[in-house]
């Protein structure tokens, strides 16, 4: 990554002073102030997490970071829960929103999405192991069945469209949906197969278990705000040069396979 990315920066800061000229309120407010301020909930790891010393990593972490480098200006990471991440790109209090967004009809009534730049899938996190063999969200349907999933996000809303009979319990982070499920007042947590797995090793006497395929395949995308086609040009170019120089392929091979991430975590 490191000899790739020195040559795509250069060629990314030629466009980005090229769209100086003809820039929109989104681009100019970046351009002014020399900062991107990103929106990102920091607590669905590998794609953003809070380290032992409270700063902020992650796969998207480092996609914001170079983003704001091609752009040469400084990156600003803000960090919000993540059902407030929309409303707060539309009261432009961040320049787009990074945070294992999925693109889903609903959303982009709210703002425009860039790439996607990855795929994702949803798992369940459980102790039953009768429940981590199901096939589909059929099995998972049943009314004695208590659910938790992160508020605002493509799970609790995979929750109510697909399981009706089961009683969901949104909350505000993973880290506390995990929690509530070891205390017991849950039988599963819906969410990102990565976020699953990763579970799974982080109490690996906690007897957690999570499925063997996702339950859906879902596109990720970065949402920024609708009315700067500047911006959203330019963004998406940048998406397409990474992927096919393979900085996205590098970060991936970072965050999901490398695992060496993982001791930083609190």
């Amino acid at each position: 990554m490191g000899r790739l990315l020195p040559r795509l920066l250069l060629a990314a800061t030629l466009a980005f002073a090229c769209l100086q000229v003809q820039a929109g309120e989104t681009l100019q407010r970046i351009i002014d102030f020399k900062t991107l301020k990103v929106g990102m909930s920091a607590d669905q790891p590998p794609m953003t997490a809070l380290n032992k010393q409270g700063g902020v990593m992650g796969y998207d972490v480092d996609l914001a970071r170079a983003l704001a480098n091609a752009m040469r200006v400084q990156l600003d990471i803000k960090v919000i829960p993540f059902g407030d991440l929309l409303d707060a790109l539309d009261k432009g209090e961040v320049d787009m929103v990074i945070s294992n967004l999925s693109i889903t009809p609903e959303r982009t009534e709210k703002a425009y999405f860039v790439g996607p730049y990855m795929m994702a899938g949803k798992s369940i996190l459980t102790r039953n192991s009768v429940l981590a063999e199901a096939q589909d969200s059929g099995a998972l349907n049943r009314a004695d069945l208590k659910m938790t999933a992160l508020k605002g996000s493509t799970s609790a809303m995979f929750v109510k469209e697909n399981l009706p009979e089961a009683q969901l319990l949104e909350v505000t982070s993973t880290d506390d949906g995990v929690a509530r499920l070891l205390a017991g007042e849950v039988d599963a947590m819906l969410a990102d197969m990565a976020t699953c797995k990763l579970a799974v090793l982080r109490n690996r006497d906690a007897g957690l278990v999570t499925l063997k395929e996702p339950l859906t395949i879902e596109p990720v995308g970065i949402a920024i705000s609708g009315d700067d086609p500047q911006f959203k040009n330019l963004v998406d170019n940048y998406l397409a040069a990474y992927a096919k120089t393979g900085i996205l392929a590098k970060l991936r091979e970072k965050w999901f396979e490398q695992g060496d991430w993982v001791s930083a975590l609190p």
